[in-house]
């Protein structure tokens, strides 16, 4: 089970394979989900592939963001660096990402980022179809749902095991771009998950904040599941963490044992939130995961610096090595390192002793001399002739030129294809303006009065199409547009409840569905649905697009942290829809903040989270007993038409989830230039300002 460390400088580097990392994960550039991390530039990323490789440790690179078609040629560059300097896999989120890799490094091997929100076997099923070789799991899954993977998925599974757990599912939370311009899907999470909050009048408590995560006395059972590598997060993190975490969890790995509680103790003292949390893989999820980064969480890391030299270190390359030294022959020195690589350096032949002739254990103890190098030789076999003598400073040079050989040969970079990147062609935008699709929250917001307006579709959840099945046959049978908005989180064990819903729906007429995930589309199209893409699944350049039409997609809804003017530019090979009117989803959290409240079940209850300026932000049920937190403003652009009816959109939605019935009839009137509406509390979103 490999050990995967976080590396946000060289520095980090050196200190996770100074204390036992099998592998390190780093940013190069500023395409990566830690822009703020120090990152590393091409001369400190050649030295740590270098460094990496000498020791036999593993280097992957974080290309973990959302890239503009702008972005992407720049992109490309980065991972043309990466592919020559020897890096040996990438780390994407992006769609179009993946295919920049496939078509400019096509040898490069890649990993799906946990920011691509995998949480199911369909979804490990599809990254081995698009030609990943790794997934990164979401941090939410409970053990079974690993064991189940890692027994059955065709890529091999990761999972992070110690550092920070976002509160919301990765790849899906728009709190910081939303609020703040900081998009955590570009690179920059401000972390609001971090601040007070409250349920009542005053922001006196942190819902949003957990712990965090620490598996490390579960390593055992994780390598019996099969898990291929396990991961520590921290990339923003200074070197002497770096080093600590990365030394506890080589040595639990080494001596197949959960820590001991003064090794525990350091953990917390490097990091920790009031202390750590395993609910997510012991299935049990509540208030008790909640923490912050207090004061005496703070002081205790000072202890960490004083106990530095007790960590584990990494133990030296163990090299085998045969020396011979015969008359009228050059001297030799064969070496080769447990990877199979075997050289072989040779220096003056030996002279005739005049006084004392050299002997074997003079020999092994000068070739032995390799302090400041990451080796030791663990065989050392020396063949010399009696009565001769070589000076020292020629073992010694035969030393240096053998360990110098098989650095070289350790370290170098394997023959890789290098490709172009094509950006798609051009597409004409639609000369018409778009049409109006709406979506709902409950049954009761789907009225006659509604309909009446014709939308081209609406949206309706799985759950509740299912639990009203009378009412779904009358609207259908009338020619309602409607298709099912499925779960944007459905487990493996979940799947059954899903598909059972699914048969119902499909029984009275429903042929469309719309989804969010990228592991539910081929469940999906097998069930003989056609599908639409939703905001989740990050749509934001034009080869995203692209592979969406080579998916079958009929429709794909575009990012939300996109500006008008890079949606107009877009290559819509496909039908492009937007979200013009709603509150935001800002987070889709496995924490049920509804039940942490009120310590009940009692999902129909009005719940808002209130901010430290008063911004008051809904909380409603997602299925699953999951919950999606909205933004406190309503998105509105009904007086903006002439702006994104220039777009080349297929239809702009107006999302419904805390309003009235009545509300959403003249709210969709306002959008239909029926009546003049206004609104408190409205936003643009991120439509017209920059996000970073």
């Amino acid at each position: 089970m490999e050990l995967l460390a976080p590396a946000g400088s060289l520095a980090a580097v050196e200190a996770a394979v100074a204390h036992g990392a099998d592998a390190v994960y780093l940013g190069f550039g500023r395409f990566n989900a830690r822009r703020n991390a120090k990152n590393l530039t091409e001369e400190e990323l050649a030295a740590a592939v270098a460094l990496c490789h000498t020791c036999g440790v593993r280097v992957y690179l974080t290309l973990n963001t959302l890239l503009t078609d702008q972005e992407l040629p720049q992109a490309a560059a980065c991972i043309r660096t990466a592919s020559v300097l020897g890096v040996d896999a990438v780390l994407v989120q992006d769609l179009g990402v993946l295919e920049l890799v496939k078509q400019t490094a096509p040898d490069l091997p890649v990993h799906a980022s946990t920011q691509m929100s995998i949480h199911n076997l369909d979804g490990a099923i599809w990254a081995a179809k698009m030609g990943m070789r790794r997934v990164v799991l979401a941090r939410e899954l409970p053990k079974d749902e690993i064991a189940y993977l890692c027994a059955h998925s065709p890529v091999e599974i990761e999972i992070f095991v110690h550092g920070a757990l976002c509160m919301c599912y990765s790849g899906q939370c728009y709190f910081s771009s939303v609020i703040g311009g900081r998009s955590g899907n570009r690179g920059l999470c401000a972390q609001p998950c971090r601040l007070p909050y409250g349920y009542g009048a005053k922001a006196n408590a942190y819902p949003l904040s957990l712990k965090d995560v620490s598996l490390v006395s579960h390593l055992k059972e994780l390598e019996e599941m099969g898990v291929a590598c396990i991961k520590l997060e921290g990339r923003m993190k200074r070197p002497e963490y770096v080093s600590v975490v990365t030394a506890v969890y080589a040595q639990a790995l080494k001596e197949g044992k959960a820590p001991d509680k003064e090794t525990l103790d350091l953990l917390r003292s490097a990091f920790s939130r009031q202390g750590f949390t395993d609910g997510y893989y012991q299935d049990a999820v509540g208030n008790h995961m909640l923490g912050v980064r207090d004061e005496a969480s703070k002081a205790a890391f000072q202890t960490v610096k004083q106990k530095m030299d007790q960590l584990y270190r990494r133990p030296p390359v163990p090299l085998a090595g045969r020396a011979s030294f015969f008359p009228g022959q050059p001297s030799t020195f064969s070496v080769s390192d447990p990877e199979g690589n075997h050289i072989r350096v040779s220096g003056p032949a030996p002279e005739a002793a005049k006084n004392k002739a050299l002997s074997d254990v003079q020999i092994k103890n000068n070739l032995q001399k390799t302090g400041g190098t990451p080796y030791a030789f663990s065989q050392l076999e020396v063949q010399a002739a009696p009565g001769l003598f070589s000076p020292a400073a020629v073992i010694n040079q035969l030393r240096r030129d053998a360990l110098s050989a098989i650095t070289a040969r350790r370290t170098q970079v394997p023959p890789r294809q290098e490709g172009i990147f094509t950006p798609p062609p051009p597409v004409s935008n639609r000369p018409a303006g778009p049409g109006l699709t709406f979506s709902v929250q409950k049954m009761a917001q789907l009225t006659n009065a509604l309909l009446a307006r014709r939308p081209l579709q609406v949206y309706l959840p799985l759950e509740e199409a299912a639990r009203y099945p009378e009412e779904l046959r009358r609207m259908l049978s009338d020619g309602a547009p409607i298709a099912v908005t499925m779960p944007r989180i459905i487990w493996d064990r979940e799947w059954p409840e899903v598909f059972a819903q699914l048969d119902i729906v499909q029984a009275l007429g429903i042929q469309i569905a719309l989804t969010g995930n990228l592991g539910q589309i081929a469940p999906l199209q097998a069930r003989g649905l056609r599908v639409r893409g939703d905001f989740g699944l990050n749509v934001y350049n034009s080869t995203t697009l692209q592979t969406l039409q080579e998916q079958s997609l009929i429709s794909a809804t575009l990012s939300f942290e996109l500006r008008f003017s890079q949606i107009r530019d877009l290559a819509k090979c496909i039908d492009t829809e937007l979200l013009a009117y709603g509150r935001l989803p800002l987070m889709v959290t496995e924490q049920c903040i509804i039940r942490n409240q009120k310590n009940t079940c009692a999902c129909d209850t009005p719940t808002v989270l209130r901010d430290r300026i008063g911004a008051r932000f809904p909380v409603i049920r997602e299925q699953g007993c999951r919950n999606t937190i909205l933004n406190a403003k309503t998105l509105f652009l009904a007086d903006k038409q002439k702006a994104y009816q220039r777009l080349g959109l297929w239809a702009v939605r107006l999302v419904f989830t805390t309003e009235t019935p009545e509300a959403c009839v003249r709210i969709a009137d306002g959008y239909l230039q029926r009546s003049q509406i206004q609104l408190q509390d409205i936003t643009r979103g991120l439509y017209y300002r920059e996000v970073e």
